[in-house]
């Protein structure tokens, strides 16, 4: 799906010493360095969390969101999910970041039922697998965002509302399935 460049601006970061100036280097951090016994890739395992990173808006308590993202056409749609997607991993290359995370509707839209919601995880995970494959960056973790819907005002485990325990347990069992088939590390 990826034929656009979304960040040609940068370069690949790499690693060039404490001396270098160039602000989009590691200057310390040398992934094949060997610090008691394992490389510095192995003990720092840098990953790109698709919330904090793509989706989060940057929330003022006292207005409106104060960052926009020209990938990012705000729909909540496949075709956005799978842009988001392909730039995320586009800077991941870029940055040499070998993990992502992410909360289940970071990912993928929400449908109008757990089934549609389902379905577009579903393909939006098998997208992923495909960038997986295409650059060698894996998953480290996921989990389901059981916070922001209205859903859950009065919890998701907790909830004295059935429905929404049920749709909590479901939104979890799918969140194991997904970390299983996109081979999460943690």
């Amino acid at each position: 799906m990826a034929s656009k460049e979304y960040f040609p601006q940068v370069s690949k970061v790499e690693y060039k010493g404490e001396e270098s100036t160039d602000p989009l280097s590691f200057r310390w951090y040398n992934a094949d360095e060997v610090i008691m016994g394992k490389t510095m890739a192995e003990w720092c395992r840098f990953t790109m969390c698709f919330w904090h990173t793509w989706r989060f808006k940057g929330l003022d308590p006292f207005g409106g969101p104060t960052m926009t993202r020209a990938f990012d056409d705000e729909s909540d749609t496949l075709d956005n999910a799978f842009r988001r997607i392909d730039a995320g991993f586009e800077l991941m290359q870029k940055c040499q970041i070998e993990f992502y995370s992410f909360h289940d509707l970071d990912i993928s839209p929400a449908g109008k039922t757990l089934q549609e919601t389902e379905d577009n995880l579903d393909k939006v995970t098998d997208y992923l697998l495909v960038k997986q494959k295409e650059t060698g960056i894996g998953l480290l973790w996921a989990t389901q965002n059981m916070f922001s819907h209205r859903r859950y005002m009065h919890g998701a485990a907790t909830s004295p509302n059935a429905d929404v325990f049920a749709y909590a347990c479901a939104a979890a069992k799918k969140t194991v399935d997904i970390t299983l088939k996109l081979g999460g590390a943690n």
